[in-house]
Order: structure tokens, then C-alpha cells, then sequence
């Protein structure tokens, strides 16, 4: 959570408060502090015996939940920002880089991972911008995703963020390099809920002779990151979504 929250600023709002809150049961607290907060992104992160180290990417319109999806993090590959220590790292409020790769992403049938790739573009690209200066682009968040097997039919998200570096070439393009610099998670599939799709077009409206972002809002102005309450309890409600 953190090192997300380090990858959005300062375009984020860190909560550290313990919240007994379950997204997929009772979206109300999240539509309460993106009403107080103006936001229309939030990350909530949950742990329990049935869903630990859960992570759940919530999309709001008009401060009501539109979909949200749960990914859950495999804390044995994951790496922080703080675990690469000798890259420099990216200036803050830079706008990334984001790189999608895998089949799944790019499905013609919905799914949870055609969901992802939608969420968390969202979640990484920035605010809208007319054109973008090459030397400004520091650094690059990477999703990759393998082919689905009877081995591993659900197979992993991978995230990885590189610094991105260019030197002399000798010609008139500079030659490109990238260097690992975290965080590096891996993700493992969750539950999702999909947008009504009435609600979904609603929010992919424009007004006319307006501008406007992805999902209809004129303005992303914050992304919030809660930190949930394990207990007994959740762990029971949550098991009704298996």
C-alpha cells in the first residue's frame, strides 16, 4: 500500500486508520470517503486467513461505486521500493510510462483480466495531457500477465517499475535502457463486480463541447488507500463469495 501510495503522489490521499469495511458487501463507507474526498479511484487493502494480503481497486461515478476488482498480493516475490537500494529513483508527479502484456489483456471476451487492464490504467496513467516531454518520462509500470493452462488456469499479474534511462547512441535517437527500481508484486486473482451497463455508459458519456477523462469525470482528484480491519467476522462474510 505504501509503495503504491509513493508511485501516485501527490495525487493521493493515504489513510492509515484501521476500517472495518467489506467493498463487496457494503460499499457505503467507500462511497462516503469518495464523497468527502472527491475521488473516484480508491485502493483498499484487507487482510484475513481466506484473503490475505488483499488488495481491491474500487472506481466510483458520481461517489457511487461503479466495479471494483480484488487482487491478491504474493508476499513471498514481492519486493519494495526501499529493497532496490542502489537505483535512483523517479522524481515525483512524473507521469509513467504503462505497459500492458499478455493475451488476457487483450481479450475480445470480458473478463477479470480485460477488467485490470481497464482499473489499473486508470490507476497508473496520470491526468490527461495534450503531449508529453520525452525527457519527462522517468520511469515505466509494467503488467504482464502468462497464458492460461489447465496448470494454472488463472495465471499471475506480474507489476514491475523501471527507471527509465537513455545514453548516447551515436545517431540521432538515443539508445534506451531500464533498470528495476520497485516496487515488484505479483498479484494473484480476485473477486470482481463488473459496472451495470447502463451505469457504465452513463459514465463513459461526454458532455457536449467538454473535455473529459476516462469514466466521465472531469477531474480524478484523488486516489484514496484505506487500510481494513481483519477479523473473525470478515472472514465470514467474505466466504459467502468464495
Amino acid at each position: 500500500m505504501k509503495d503504491l501510495y509513493a508511485l501516485k503522489r501527490p495525487l493521493a490521499i493515504r489513510f492509515t486508520k484501521k476500517n472495518d469495511i467489506h467493498p463487496f458487501e457494503d460499499p457505503t463507507s467507500l462511497e462516503f470517503f469518495s464523497d468527502k474526498n472527491d475521488a473516484a479511484l480508491m485502493l483498499f487493502g484487507s487482510h484475513s486467513k481466506k484473503r490475505p494480503h488483499a488488495l481491491t481497486f474500487v472506481r466510483c461515478f458520481e461517489h457511487k461505486v461503479l466495479d471494483m476488482l480484488e487482487l491478491l498480493v504474493d508476499s513471498e516475490s514481492m519486493r519494495t521500493l526501499s529493497q532496490f537500494k542502489n537505483v535512483r529513483k523517479a522524481t515525483v508527479g512524473l507521469k509513467p510510462l504503462v505497459c500492458f502484456a499478455g493475451s488476457l489483456f487483450e481479450s475480445p471476451m470480458k473478463n477479470e483480466y480485460t477488467l485490470a487492464k481497464s482499473v489499473l490504467l486508470d490507476f497508473f496513467k496520470g491526468p490527461d495531457v495534450d503531449s508529453v516531454d520525452v525527457e519527462g518520462l522517468q520511469y515505466m509500470i509494467s503488467f504482464s500477465v502468462g497464458e492460461e493452462s489447465d496448470a494454472d488456469p488463472k495465471p499471475k499479474i506480474h507489476l514491475r517499475t523501471y527507471l527509465i534511462k537513455t545514453r548516447k547512441s551515436g545517431q540521432r535517437l538515443p539508445r534506451v535502457e531500464v533498470e528495476e527500481m520497485g516496487p515488484r508484486i505479483d498479484f494473484r486473482m480476485g473477486r470482481m463486480q463488473e459496472a451495470e451497463e447502463g451505469v457504465m455508459k452513463e459514465a463513459l458519456r461526454k458532455p457536449k463541447g467538454v473535455e473529459v477523462s476516462c469514466l466521465g469525470c472531469c477531474v480524478f482528484c484523488a486516489l484514496l488507500t484505506i487500510i481494513a480491519t481483519a477479523t473473525g467476522e470478515e472472514e465470514h462474510r467474505n466466504g459467502s463469495y468464495g
